[in-house]
């Protein structure tokens, strides 16, 4: 959401909220000039807001009259599902521990599926590295890669080396 706000040039009024000016007298022009693309700004922010949760959310933020009133109420209910998140942090950490690339499955798919994985801890606030997910790779694949991995393992610094560059190595192998 934050990224939606930011590219409609909404996130700042959400973050810093926008009080609506009753008495515009004595405003110059150019006070009134602002006051209104601000005011359009937090109406952009709300709308965003409205069309990006469900039903469910809809009414919990309904009464909002700002965009930052609906965030924080927003943050609110979704801070109780932090519990919930660490729950579902675990659950994804023990499948990406547990991935091993089956005989059947190209070397694509596999990489396809660790990132799939990689991706969902990502998204649940999870730090993971590049190096760190090029290793798991490496120790999971079949021993149909044994000596492709010892080579990558030698003549590569693995701390340094993307996804990207370790798929392009292992998929020449496999070809």
């Amino acid at each position: 959401m934050r990224a939606l706000l930011g590219a409609q040039d909404a996130w700042e009024v959400v973050e810093n909220g926008f009080v609506e000016v009753m008495d515009t007298a004595g405003m110059t022009a150019n006070q009134l000039k602002a006051l209104k693309e601000t005011r359009a700004k937090d109406k952009t922010a709300l709308y965003l807001l409205y069309q990006a949760i469900d039903e469910s959310g809809f009414e919990k933020i309904v009464g909002a009259t700002t965009s930052k009133e609906a965030w924080n109420t927003l943050e609110k209910v979704f801070k109780g599902a932090d519990r919930v998140k660490q729950v579902r942090l675990q659950t994804l950490r023990g499948e990406l521990e547990g991935m091993k690339m089956k005989e059947s499955e190209g070397v694509s798919d596999y990489i396809t599926r660790v990132q799939a994985v990689v991706n969902q801890l990502k998204r649940n606030g999870e730090m993971l590295t590049d190096a760190r997910v090029v290793e798991k790779i490496l120790r999971s694949l079949t021993n149909n890669f044994e000596n492709v991995v010892r080579a990558i393992e030698e003549s590569k610094d693995l701390g340094t080396l993307t996804v990207e560059e370790l798929a392009g190595s292992l998929e020449a192998h496999e070809q």
